[in-house]
């Protein structure tokens, strides 16, 4: 792939360019968190409840984000992909379809069942996941902050599983990882924005992962980042409503008749 006269590799560009995505994207939100009367918490919950700092949030996802780069480097040459077939021949676009929903399928697939084992096992929730639930209160560029192995579990492994079995090429992969990248930012941004397509097109969202953040939904809605299947076939889907709080905002809470098992 060519970028202002320079030749950049597609391995190179799939590394990279998900974690520029990921601060672009989580950054746009952190300039629209004043917009109080779309938010899923006041600012005020934010500070008083969440139990990390800003600036350790941001070191745990640059030490996850340096992690992923790695794998992702060793994982293309590995595979031995140097993109040049994927890039000069031009995939029909029901290939790249079939491509990006088996990914989406595999990711959720492990995602779901690693995350779940993460909160059923006391001491893997404990010492690891734990670390995700410190933010009580999502904010988007919080969306990745992990401990190193949940992280190393959890993401790089469910991405490269992915990557591997969708059969997609590293410059497929650009647009599959920025696109999960962006997904996952939007579920945890705290935010229920009016036209916001994911809202419109998928039931896992920013209210439906919110859920999960509180002590009430621990242990439901594990699904991340795309569809919520596994917790509909699995029993640990647990609908909710949107009502709009006196002093602005919205608040998710479990539906009236939903029922603990």
């Amino acid at each position: 792939m060519e970028v202002r006269g320079v030749e950049i590799s597609d391995e190179l560009m799939g590394t990279f360019v998900p974690i520029v995505v990921y601060w672009v994207y989580s950054g746009i939100y952190m300039m629209l968190e004043g917009l109080d009367y779309y938010r899923l918490h006041s600012k005020k919950d934010e500070d008083e409840k969440n139990l990390v700092s800003k600036r350790d949030v941001v070191k745990g996802v640059l030490l996850q984000q340096a992690i992923q780069a790695i794998v992702a480097t060793v994982l293309f040459a590995v595979t031995g992909n140097d993109g040049e077939a994927g890039g000069s021949q031009q995939r029909p676009i029901i290939v790249l379809a079939k491509q990006f929903f088996i990914a989406m399928v595999v990711l959720d697939t492990w995602q779901y069942f690693m995350h779940r084992y993460m909160h059923q096992n006391k001491f893997l929730y404990r010492h690891i996941h734990s670390q995700h639930h410190r933010l009580v209160v999502p904010y988007a560029f919080g969306a990745l902050y992990n401990h190193p192995l949940e992280g190393l579990i959890l993401d790089t492994v469910g991405g490269a599983l992915s990557f591997l079995l969708s059969g997609m090429s590293p410059r497929a992969s650009i647009f599959f990882f920025s696109f999960a990248t962006i997904k996952t930012v939007d579920d945890h941004c705290g935010l229920w924005l009016p036209g916001n397509l994911f809202h419109l097109f998928f039931r896992n969202n920013s209210a439906y992962h919110d859920i999960h953040h509180q002590l009430y939904g621990t242990k439901y809605n594990f699904s991340q980042p795309f569809f919520v299947m596994w917790d509909k076939i699995l029993g640990t889907y647990m609908p909710y409503t949107l009502e709009k709080r006196v002093e602005g905002g919205f608040e998710a809470r479990p539906t009236k008749d939903f029922k603990e098992e």
